[in-house]
């Protein structure tokens, strides 16, 4: 139709459906700000909202000790553990030191020495006694970090109890709420949806039309982007559902509005030709003889055979003679393309 407008009033159309889809955004704008928010409504529930705090205050409170203490064990055994390594690395040392000297004094066999050989093994003596020691302090070290480990695990598997128990709450309360935030969704979207379909379907060539056509992408936007990715997983039941509910209404209306143009198009078929060149607009007339179509039947038409003046499916006159020149021209013409007469046939 756009071929057969003039041209400011193709701009003015241009200008118009700017002015859809500028409104479209604005009304996207403020509906996503309030899906955005609509969350808000609903308390975030936690894992605390759920668990036993008469009981999981005592294990944490155990937990936090039990791990103090296993840390403080840590830093003492590794403590422990480096003086027993000082003390065996001495008494090593000593062992070796006194090998030698044992050695020589077996190869010089000098009696004065023996006192030097008893302070010797006295100084080993102390020395074993000394590393002894240190691994007994280990080895309670190890025993008091292996106590504070297995009463920090004790505490840590009660309280993983209360939080099995408490998650399993807490994953039902979530599902819940989910389901609300989708439902207040839904109550938002759906009667957009059913105001977009009556303005569709009532309005959509009405003087407001592009706030009308505004609206409608609007509510497809709010369907399609705000609701359809956040519908719950659980089979896909709801998806499906809106999807048949939705399939049906159009098609439903599409049926309808066929067997509506069909009915239409066999009583101006039935029509006489004057009468149905008069309810044809000039604009749409002229659309259609554009897109090489009859005007009364929309059915293909060879436009560029001169012997044709008459569409052969529906019969309606599509090429006549001005009154004046006597000019072959378009039946729907206002005037005469030839002699600019006033056309006998024009559609009104």
């Amino acid at each position: 139709m756009s071929k057969a407008l003039r041209l400011s009033e193709k701009w003015f159309r241009f200008g118009l459906w700017i002015v859809a889809f500028v409104f479209a955004s604005f009304l996207i704008g403020l509906g996503g700000t309030i899906v955005e928010n609509l969350p808000k409504v609903e308390h975030r529930v936690t894992l605390d909202d759920f668990i036993d705090q008469q009981a999981a205050a005592p294990l944490r409170a155990e937990l936090k000790a039990m791990q103090e203490k296993r840390q403080a064990a840590q830093d003492a055994h590794d403590q422990a553990q480096l003086k027993l390594n000082g003390a065996r690395a001495n008494s090593a040392a000593a062992r070796d030191t006194f090998n030698n000297w044992l050695a020589t004094r077996h190869a010089t066999k000098r009696p004065e020495q023996d006192a030097e050989l008893i302070e010797r093994t006295q100084a080993l003596d102390e020395l074993k006694i000394l590393e002894r020691k240190a691994l007994a302090d280990v080895e309670r070290q190890q025993q008091s970090l292996l106590d504070a480990r297995q009463a920090e695990e004790r505490a840590q598997r009660d309280l993983r109890e209360l939080e099995r128990t408490a998650s399993t709450k807490l994953f039902t309360e979530q599902r819940r709420q989910e389901l609300r935030v989708f439902g207040y969704r839904l109550a938002l979207t759906l009667p957009l949806l059913a105001v977009a379909g009556w303005l569709f379907a009532k309005k959509r060539q009405s003087t407001w039309w592009p706030f009308v056509w505004g609206f409608i992408y609007f509510a497809l936007f709010a369907f399609f982007v705000e609701l359809v990715p956040y519908l719950p997983s659980y089979g896909g039941y709801v998806r499906y559902a809106v999807g048949i509910i939705i399939t049906v209404l159009v098609g439903r209306y599409a049926i309808v509005a066929l067997n509506r143009y069909l009915e239409k198009q066999k009583q101006a078929e039935a029509m006489p030709d004057v009468e149905r060149r008069k309810e044809l607009s000039y604009d749409t007339a002229l659309a259609r003889l554009a897109k090489k179509v009859c005007p009364g039947c929309e059915r293909p038409v060879d436009l560029t055979n001169t012997a044709i003046d008459y569409c052969p499916h529906c019969g309606i006159c599509l090429f006549d003679h001005c009154g004046r020149c006597q000019e072959r021209k378009s039946a729907f013409a206002r005037f005469c393309h030839a002699c600019g007469a006033g056309g006998q046939g024009s559609a009104g």
